[in-house]
Formats: C-alpha cells, sequence, structure tokens
C-alpha cells in the first residue's frame, strides 16, 4: 500500500492536527521556560505594580518632613526607616519606583519614535539619505550619553519632563542603527520585493511589510534601554540636575544619604539595591526575550 493510501485509512477522528501558533504566541510560550527571563519579568511586575499603586501601598506622605523622627532605624511604623527630615523611606522607594518608570518609559518611546523614523528611511531608502542619517548618527555615538545629557539639562534646565527629553534624545541613534540594519535584511527578501512587483507604494511597503519585522528587535532593544534611562536619570539626580527635591527619586536620595553614612547605612543600602534590582530584573528581561525572538531557536 502506498503511504497516500495508508494515510487515508486513517479515521479523521484519529488524526492530530498541530496547532498553528502566532510569531508572538510562540514567542511567549518560549518565554515562560526561560527561567532567568521569568524571574526578571516577576521582578518588573512588581516595579511596575507598586509605581501604579503607590497611592495604596504607601502608608505616609513622601515629602512630609517630621524632624523628631529623623533618622530612625527601621521599625513596624517605619519599615526603611526615616530620612535626616524624617521621611518615610519606604513611601519614598514606592514613589521613587513610579518617577523612575515614567522617565524609563517616557524616554524610551521619545527615542524609539526618532530612531524607528531614522532607521526605516535610511535602511529603506540609502544612498546619500542613508549616509547622511548614518554619519550623524555615528558621530552622537562617540561620545558618552550621560555627558550628553547633562549638556542639554544645562541648555534647558532641570525637570522631569527635560530628563525625559534629554534621555530620550540620545537614546535615538541605538534605535536608528538597529532598525536600518533589520530593514536591510528585509528589505531583499521575497515577499517585500513581490509587494513591490505588484505596485505597492513605498510607504505602504515600509509600513506594512517591513516594519513588522523590526518589531522584535524593538522590544529587546526597548527592554535594555528602560533599564539604562533609569540608571543615566538617577545618575543625574546623585549629580544634582536631575529631578528637583522634595520629589522622590533614588538617585537623589543616595545622593541625600551620602552625608549619613555612619549613623544611618540603610539611607545609602535601600534605594541603592532598589536600583540595582530593578535595573537587573529589566536586563534579565531583556535577555530572555532576545533568546525566544531568534529566529535560530523556532522550528
Amino acid at each position: 500500500m502506498s503511504p497516500a493510501a495508508e494515510v487515508d485509512s486513517i479515521p479523521r477522528d484519529e488524526v492530530e492536527i498541530a496547532p498553528i501558533r502566532g510569531m508572538w504566541t510562540d514567542t511567549f510560550r518560549r518565554l515562560l521556560k526561560h527561567r532567568v527571563a521569568v524571574v526578571g519579568c516577576v521582578f518588573v511586575a512588581i516595579f511596575v505594580g507598586a509605581s501604579l499603586l503607590a497611592p495604596l501601598i504607601s502608608p505616609y506622605d513622601p515629602t512630609e518632613a517630621n524632624f523628631q523622627a529623623a533618622l530612625k532605624d527601621p521599625s513596624l511604623a517605619h519599615p526603611f526607616g526615616t530620612d535626616h527630615f524624617g521621611r518615610d523611606v519606604f513611601s519614598r522607594i514606592i514613589y521613587g519606583a513610579r518617577t523612575s518608570l515614567l522617565i524609563g518609559v517616557f524616554s524610551v518611546l521619545i527615542a524609539a519614535f526618532g530612531g524607528v523614523l531614522l532607521g526605516l528611511v535610511g535602511g529603506y531608502l540609502g544612498g546619500w539619505i542613508d549616509n547622511l542619517i548614518m554619519r550623524v548618527v555615528d558621530i552622537s555615538l562617540t561620545f558618552p550619553r550621560i555627558l550628553l545629557s547633562i549638556l542639554l539639562i544645562a541648555i534647558i534646565g532641570t525637570g522631569m519632563e527635560n530628563i525625559m527629553l534629554a534621555v530620550g534624545i540620545f537614546a535615538i541613534p541605538t534605535y536608528a542603527r538597529l532598525v536600518r540594519s533589520s530593514v536591510l535584511v528585509l528589505k531583499e527578501t521575497e515577499f517585500v520585493e513581490a509587494a513591490q512587483a505588484i505596485g505597492g507604494s513605498s510607504s505602504r511597503v515600509l509600513f506594512l511589510h517591513i516594519f513588522p519585522g523590526t518589531l522584535g528587535p524593538i522590544v529587546v532593544q526597548s527592554t535594555f534601554l528602560i533599564a539604562t534611562s533609569i540608571r543615566v536619570a538617577a545618575g543625574l539626580s546623585f549629580l544634582g540636575i536631575g529631578v528637583p527635591p522634595p520629589t522622590p527619586e533614588w538617585g537623589t536620595m543616595l545622593a541625600d544619604a551620602r552625608s549619613y553614612m555612619a549613623l544611618a547605612p540603610h539611607l545609602l543600602a535601600i534605594p541603592g539595591f532598589a536600583l540595582m534590582g530593578v535595573v537587573l530584573s529589566f536586563n534579565l528581561l531583556g535577555d530572555g526575550l532576545r533568546d525566544a525572538l531568534d529566529p535560530k531557536l523556532r522550528r
């Protein structure tokens, strides 16, 4: 009996049809199998949840001073102690998470909007436009990001909005190079050539056929850049040119704690561990997403 006849002889109810899964569904399934990424995802979820629910979780006003309770050690009333103004450190950590999340997310949105657009246009059009964009990107990448951010803040002033703008603008080159490299590969594929052959406009081919193929690398890079933005913003606040007081921010808390390292070391340790944990969690999640989105791992 031929193989085709053998297949036809099998009852239909005994034939198992493998489910067809989309790219993102398949990515999510493989991400759940990545233990390190799951750990990072859990801590990121805690960080985001604490940020969104800060008014409900925080037991005290993070900016209310109480000099009679200044520099208290951790206790039931103040789980993380109090700072030199008598403010509850736990409440300031929770609200500081919200500040860091806002800076990280909006900085990445600014960077992604500008960088993705430049990368798409430069990679697809090529020629002198691509050369001009890439040379500007290469020049901007030669300068340390934090120094350029300090320069821009010195020009436009301090404040949370200016921090987001400064950190976001100087992350644009990272997206531009990443997206351009993806576009150079995708525009040579058969489905893009077919879309061009049937008369698809450049904008239609670029945004409907090429852009979706760049979303994987963009998502992974965004995860890493949120961590970088939070770290850079904390560094600027530590230097005194970031988020102005009394707004709770982890970098500012670290700067204030330097003078009380001997009397209250927890004031330095707690925001330091919070900052380290959040940055590490986003990096672990980014590593997991990168592995889950790797085409070589798909069957």
